[in-house]
């Protein structure tokens, strides 16, 4: 009995810990309003010549101090994504809070791309 109640305890306190250090998930509206820099992608030449249009989502890892972790795409034509990609790199934000604590953040963003 004493060894099922400490196991329980534990798998307790590891549950909140990593609740603690998860990341927290903010809709495109609120990442946009949070973003103070935010350069545009740009149409690459290969992409403007094939006249290759369309829609990109990536999501990105937000620091604590607001600055881009990491950018992966989510859907969009690789001709287009990479420009994304490298876009919101570049991308500062003011720092998102949970509980009244900076957190790191993870932010779907969308691009539309037209000849």
């Amino acid at each position: 009995m004493k060894i099922k109640t400490l196991f329980l305890a534990l798998a307790m306190s590891l549950t909140a810990g990593s609740l603690a250090n998860a990341d927290v998930r903010i809709g495109a509206g609120d990442a946009m309003k949070a973003a103070v820099n935010k350069p545009s992608p740009a149409y690459s030449p290969i992409a403007r010549q094939m006249k290759v249009s369309g829609h990109v989502e990536v999501e990105a890892v937000v620091s604590t101090d607001g600055s881009v972790e990491t950018v992966k795409a989510v859907t969009g034509n690789p001709l287009l994504t990479q420009s994304a990609i490298q876009a919101v790199q570049k991308w500062k934000f003011t720092p998102f809070t949970a509980n009244g604590e900076a957190t790191r953040a993870v932010v779907t963003l969308a691009f539309d791309f037209k000849p």
